[in-house]
């Protein structure tokens, strides 16, 4: 396990529009022998081949390309590819698919295909898709044939969070500027992260058809407006420019200092375990999976870093507190080898109580009938066990 955090980049005063707050991430030097830049699909959904008998099925609305340069000279982006707007306006006839070769694929020698957070939530899906690996006898024949398949989550496109696409619309972008972290109502909803500015300008409108959770769908529907930064110099102290300047660096340092301690506290704070999925010229692209702590932010992510730790790319998705619980008990289950009697013992309930949060999570469907009936039974007695 490991923590998250924004190597090479300094923070600077949020924006705010409603309950939208976008913090600015600059970069003193940008990254210049890696670059992105945006495929935009014209199709509703996607499908993607993981593996010969695995599919992963979302809303794609675009890919990402790396560009790299093998001895570290500048490179260029290729540039986003836009839709006609006739064909975007126009109603389609039926819902058009658009299949995909895994979720990373090489184009050439220094090219990188990937789908941006779909990498990371396809990571959270296959979280033990395998399901038991031993045959315990509570277990139906679907969990050990077929695993957790289907798995599914639900989340919402940023054009049905309320506020996002003004904000992202009237957002001043700063010199310099390689990233964003976005809160919604106060609550850090996503972290975006870039190699070089003109990458940012190019790919600062696509967070608004990136997929946010269940939470941050709410924070933003029932929230309200939230405080604008405010720097507060004292006049009495200011002679000249210079202590002007001065003045004004302090504030600038103090928001940052209040800002990635406390307010990304949740994300930067965090245990990640990191998945490595390619090697991107002399970056790595990885996965990030959460600890799973109940009661604290979760957050999924996807980051392409060199090896002194110099972070170039990071999208993330904040997980909502019934993914939080699912993913906490798959990850107990498989540490006890989904055996119900040590997994219950490991997290300090009865068996029945074990059982019924299994169904509550929606995986029931992972045990026999006659084992549910079993338990709900002992419950309904009172059987007595150690509780939490």
């Amino acid at each position: 396990m490991a923590e998250l955090t924004l190597n090479g980049l300094a923070t600077r005063p949020s924006q705010v529009w409603g309950g939208v707050r976008l913090v600015p991430l600059v970069r003193e030097e940008p990254i210049e022998d890696l670059r992105l830049d945006a495929r935009l699909y014209d199709a509703d959904a996607g499908v993607v081949a993981v593996d010969p008998r695995t599919v992963y099925c979302s809303y794609i609305p675009h890919g990402y390309v790396a560009t790299w340069a093998d001895d570290g000279a500048p490179a260029a982006a290729y540039g986003t590819q836009l839709r006609d707007s006739a064909e975007r306006d126009r109603a389609p006839d039926r819902m058009r698919l658009r299949f995909h070769r895994r979720m990373a694929r090489r184009l050439d020698k220094n090219r990188l295909r990937f789908l941006p957070l779909h990498l990371a939530l396809e990571g959270y899906l296959a979280l033990h898709f395998g399901g038991p690996e031993l045959a315990w006898e509570e277990w139906s024949q679907q969990a050990i044939r077929r695993g957790l398949s289907p798995r599914a989550e639900e989340a919402y496109t940023g054009g049905a969070v309320r506020g996002l696409a003004d904000a992202l619309r009237v957002f001043e972008i700063h010199p310099g500027q390689c990233g964003v972290l976005v809160h919604v109502a106060d609550a850090l909803a996503a972290a975006f992260v870039v190699p070089h500015p003109a990458d940012y300008r190019a790919l600062h409108s696509t967070l608004v058809h990136d997929l946010y959770g269940e939470l941050i769908y709410h924070y933003a529907m029932l929230g309200g407006p939230v405080p604008a930064f405010g720097a507060r110099v004292d006049d009495t102290a200011v002679r000249s420019l210079a202590d002007l300047r001065a003045a004004a660096r302090t504030q600038r340092d103090e928001w940052a200092a209040f800002h990635d301690g406390v307010m990304a506290g949740g994300l930067l704070g965090g245990d990640y375990t990191y998945d490595y999925v390619q090697q991107v010229g002399p970056y790595r692209l990885s996965r990030l999976l959460p600890s799973f702590e109940r009661q604290r932010e979760n957050h999924l992510g996807e980051l392409i870093a060199d090896d002194a730790g110099r972070l170039a790319y990071l999208k993330t998705f904040r997980l909502s507190e019934n993914q939080v619980r699912r993913g906490h008990l798959l990850t107990r289950l498989a540490a006890g080898d989904w055996r119900l009697s040590t997994t219950a013992a490991a997290m300090g309930v009865t068996e029945p109580e074990l059982v019924r949060r299994i169904e509550a999570a929606g995986f029931g469907y992972l045990l026999r009938q006659d084992v549910r009936d079993h338990y709900r039974a002992r419950a309904r007695r009172g059987a007595p066990g150690r509780e939490r």
